[in-house]
């Protein structure tokens, strides 16, 4: 359990950065990286921890089996997903497309305005998971107290920095 504090502490001080940079909530990214990655103990090939799949914006790749729910049934299936050095470039990457990319245009711009979290969540969920529970799954993670207490940690932390 220890390392998995560590490893959300120090994706903790990652996301409230970002925050402060992007706007991409913390909370959001804190919660997709551990439904995606097992708390970030099994990343999609050395450090993709979003389960981020594989576009022409990305130098380095893996195939990798995972599970996708498609016409109700879970099938295992092959694919291509981008791979990063680290974590910071995974977060980086992964903030970006929640802010920047295509897909989540429409869902950024109504978070811009109302910033509610959960409605965000539930609108990423669609487009980024075929799993119905996808969303269910990142709320209550982003709600968690462990969750919280990271991000106050990281922005103490950050604060002491500066």
């Amino acid at each position: 359990m220890e390392d998995r504090n560590a490893r959300l502490q120090e994706v903790a001080r990652i996301a409230v950065a970002l925050q402060a940079q992007t706007g991409c909530p913390a909370q959001l990214m804190i919660a997709q990286w551990a439904v995606e990655s097992q708390w970030g103990a099994k990343p999609a090939g050395h450090a993709n921890y979003f389960g981020v799949k594989m576009a022409e914006r990305h130098k380095l790749c893996c195939t990798v089996t995972t599970r996708e729910v498609i016409h109700g049934e879970s099938k295992m299936m092959d694919l291509s997903f981008a791979d990063y050095p680290s974590l910071a470039d995974s977060c980086k990457d992964y903030a970006w497309l929640i802010t920047q990319g295509a897909p989540y245009k429409a869902a950024w711009a109504k978070y811009q305005a109302s910033h509610d979290l959960h409605s965000l969540i539930a609108a990423v969920a669609s487009t980024y998971a075929t799993d119905p529970h996808y969303a269910t799954m990142v709320s209550l993670i982003a709600c968690q107290e462990n969750v919280a207490q990271a991000i106050v940690g990281a922005r103490q932390e950050a604060t002491h920095v500066a």
